[in-house]
């Protein structure tokens, strides 16, 4: 056993002998037994994780998250501050691009609402066994690409993609603009030859599932904004649709790439798009997501993350109906800080006070990080602040002669 004073090292000897002294300069002499006073100690054992949901919806033409990937540096930062973050694709997928992040679960959009309303627990793993399904609608030309992809993960990172398929039936995928509300949608006319593809490479053993759509080609003139990093996503709200589809039926993690010709090059991109121009595919991010996504589970064992560990949840103040955050919102216990980010702004108006929701609104990512690092800390956000901390007040139970009103016990 080691202990510390000021001026001395002890060591019990084994069989309980009397203990031998060290001076203690002499012994920081030796190296094996140097003392950091780094708070870096993965997991620490003093204090539980501390756990944060990133959530940028997908479709709504977010100002950040709502193109290629363009929410991940905000992942990044998040994941040096929280034990454990838990995001979706749309936050972490970045076509050709991705980022690994050992401490992030990556959770797919309707399996994330199931976990926020406690219907669905989380369970690490070290490895999932990947399953690719590719649109019979796509050109050889593209489904070959795609397949090289796969074999490139697996040469070139090691991942796990075992096994593919191509659906009996071309998959014929629509997409639009929802008129009432701005949001990308859209349907696949042939769902069913999707989960039959799925199904058989279930029944194979795969756990987790990349699905290739053909998507029509736009008119340049139709994403010139999103490649000038305006307007909206307009592949985002059906490739929602079809990870939905196989998640809800499977209960595995499931993630969607589109397969598209590469548009004309122009020199006028924006930054926030252009992981999206570098290939022929978007595939590589979510083969990397989904070799370590979490398993679904409907009922939780040792080792889970349940949504009563959450601790903090971060959104676009504009984009607060979804189920997730409504789930969060609604907990009778342990209900987690809901941050705004007033500056990713989305084509909903989805605000805090339509729902009447209890939240902390920052102006930026900058700040929404610096409030989970202060609630990390046991810090009250707000003392951070100039002026923010009032007098405290007086509780209603509290009479004017400091006797507790309905209590006849005083407690320390």
């Amino acid at each position: 056993m080691l202990s510390l004073n000021h001026t001395s090292l002890f060591f019990n000897t084994a069989g309980g002998k009397s203990p031998v002294r060290f001076p203690a300069l002499d012994i920081f002499k030796h190296r094996r037994y140097r003392v950091s006073c780094s708070n870096s100690y993965s997991p620490n054992k003093w204090k539980r994780q501390y756990t944060s949901v990133l959530i940028v919806p997908t479709g709504v033409g977010a100002s950040i998250g709502g193109y290629a990937g363009d929410a991940l540096p905000v992942a990044r930062t998040l994941a040096s501050v929280a034990d454990c973050v838990i995001s979706h694709p749309n936050v972490l997928n970045a076509a050709m691009l991705y980022w690994p992040m050992p401490n992030v679960l990556y959770v797919e959009g309707y399996a994330l609402d199931r976990f926020a309303e406690d219907l669905w627990a989380l369970q690490p793993v070290h490895q999932n066994k990947v399953g690719l399904v590719l649109d019979a609608g796509m050109e050889e030309d593209l489904r070959i690409r795609h397949l090289q992809v796969a074999d490139a993960t697996r040469a070139s990172l090691g991942l796990p993609v075992l096994d593919y398929i191509i659906t009996d039936t071309p998959l014929k995928v629509e997409k639009w603009v929802d008129p009432k509300n701005g949001q990308a949608t859209g349907r696949i006319k042939h769902p069913d030859s999707l989960l039959r593809a799925v199904k058989t490479l279930y029944d194979r053993s795969i756990n987790a599932v990349a699905v290739v759509a053909r998507f029509p080609d736009d008119d340049i003139e139709d994403v010139d904004d999103y490649r000038q990093g305006k307007g909206i996503d307009l592949l985002a709200g059906v490739e929602a649709i079809i990870s939905h589809l196989v998640v809800k039926n499977f209960k595995i993690p499931c993630a969607h790439a589109p397969a598209l010709l590469p548009p004309p090059l122009t020199n006028s991109l924006c930054p926030k798009s252009a992981a999206e121009e570098l290939g022929y595919t978007f595939l590589p991010c979510v083969l990397a997501g989904l070799a370590n996504a979490p398993q679904y589970l409907t009922h939780g064992s040792n080792g889970c993350i349940v949504a009563s560990d959450v601790d903090s949840v971060i959104l676009p103040a504009d984009a607060c109906g979804g189920d997730a955050v409504l789930a969060f919102s609604n907990k009778k216990t342990k209900q987690p800080l809901i941050i705004c980010v007033q500056e990713n702004e989305t084509v909903l108006n989805d605000i805090p006070d339509k729902f009447g929701l209890d939240v902390i609104k920052v102006s930026n990512y900058w700040e929404a990080i610096g409030v989970v690092a202060a609630h990390k800390a046991g810090v009250d956000p707000n003392s951070l602040r100039r002026d923010k901390i009032k007098n405290i007040t007086t509780n209603s139970l509290i009479h004017s002669n400091g006797c507790v009103a309905s209590s006849s016990r005083i407690y320390a």
